[in-house]
């Protein structure tokens, strides 16, 4: 998945939005033709609270023979490993995970290609949110920010370069990889010092290795959000929507911003097990969830920019997701990231996480 003129992306999302009709979506099936339970595997916490109220009980309310189960994973690393684990005999009918990570998941057989006769909402997707190999489509958009304690921090950092301020030794927290967090933490700073990356990412491990002894801890628990409100930490890196959540809950306790250097698109895709027992109704399930009404009612939530071209939500919400953001995105091609992602993990472990012990 390439996003090839991220600008555009924007207006069309905007334009689309502006002339979008007001009856509700069309969907796979009618209620009365599906019925079963199905198993839901996407992210815990936060997102799990939000998704559950603003998607999965409405569906179930659309669709009251059908059960959602959520099963909610720490990150995607760990959701692709229980597909691998339940392979020939899966447990999960869905999962939402990274697109990076999705492409594994594809690559290996894990998950099932869509049809538009099966999910007609395919139809509305921006160009962006289309996997081309035809399986999973985005069903968020998000991107990387550094969020930073207000009271702390009382100057807001300018971007990435402010990490290494010596104001903020032993005070900041940035997940590694095998988050993508840490994935567009070093092509952000790749850019930032003239690399390119799909050349070779060797200035970017080194420029991080000499940040490490200055970074708290590369695995923030419970989260980086958490560590910036309660004060453990001054400044981390984050997602757009999780942070413009906090944000507003901790009445600006937790600032956001957007990198002066850049940032990437983190792309969240949803997915239909290979060899699901109940696919019929976990593809009427990933119709609604990239229908209008469910993508607005999950931006209003929590701020993910929408997938589908004819989706509309309030002023106050789109001033808080990424799709504004457009021009700082950094191009970006997720399906060639992930094929280094086993060499990138080990430089993170031996040569950037250890240059911090």
């Amino acid at each position: 998945m390439t996003i090839h003129d991220l600008p555009a992306l924007a207006r069309t999302l905007m334009a689309s939005a502006a002339l979008a009709v007001l009856a509700p979506a069309a969907h796979a099936q009618s209620a009365a033709d599906v019925s079963g339970e199905i198993t839901l595997m996407a992210y815990s916490g936060i997102f799990k609270d939000n998704y559950t109220a603003a998607v999965i009980e409405p569906f179930m309310e659309l669709y009251p023979d059908v059960t959602v189960n959520y099963f909610g994973q720490p990150g995607s690393a760990q959701m692709l490993g229980t597909l691998r684990s339940q392979a020939g005999s899966p447990q999960t009918d869905v999962v939402i995970f990274d697109v990076s990570t999705s492409l594994i998941g594809n690559r290996e057989g894990l998950l099932a290609p869509l049809s538009q006769e099966e999910v007609p909402n395919l139809a509305d997707l921006v160009p962006a949110a289309t996997v081309q190999e035809g399986y999973g489509p985005a069903v968020t958009f998000d991107s990387l920010v550094l969020i930073y304690n207000t009271r702390t921090v009382p100057e807001a950092p300018a971007g990435i370069a402010d990490l290494w301020d010596p104001a903020h030794a032993g005070r900041i927290a940035a997940t590694a990889m095998p988050s993508i967090l840490g994935t567009g933490l070093m092509l952000i700073t790749s850019s930032m010092l003239g690399e390119d990356y799909t050349e070779s990412v060797e200035q970017a491990v080194a420029k991080l290795s000499e940040l490490a002894p200055s970074v708290q801890t590369f695995d923030p628990r419970p989260d980086s959000y958490t560590l910036v409100l309660n004060g453990t930490v001054d400044i981390a890196t984050g997602w757009n929507a999780r942070a413009q959540t906090y944000a507003v809950q901790s009445d600006g306790l937790q600032g956001v911003v957007l990198p002066e250097e850049g940032s990437v698109l983190q792309i969240n895709t949803i997915n239909l097990t290979e060899g699901s027992a109940n696919a019929q109704a976990a593809a009427a399930f990933i119709d609604y969830a990239l229908s209008p009404e469910a993508q607005a009612a999950f931006t209003e939530a929590m701020y993910y920019a929408p997938v589908n071209a004819l989706t509309e939500v309030s002023e106050e919400a789109s001033a808080r997701t990424s799709i504004n953001e457009m021009d700082g995105m950094l191009p970006l091609d997720w399906a060639w990231v992930a094929t280094r992602n086993d060499e990138w993990n080990q430089l993170w472990r031996r040569q950037i996480i250890s240059a911090g012990n």
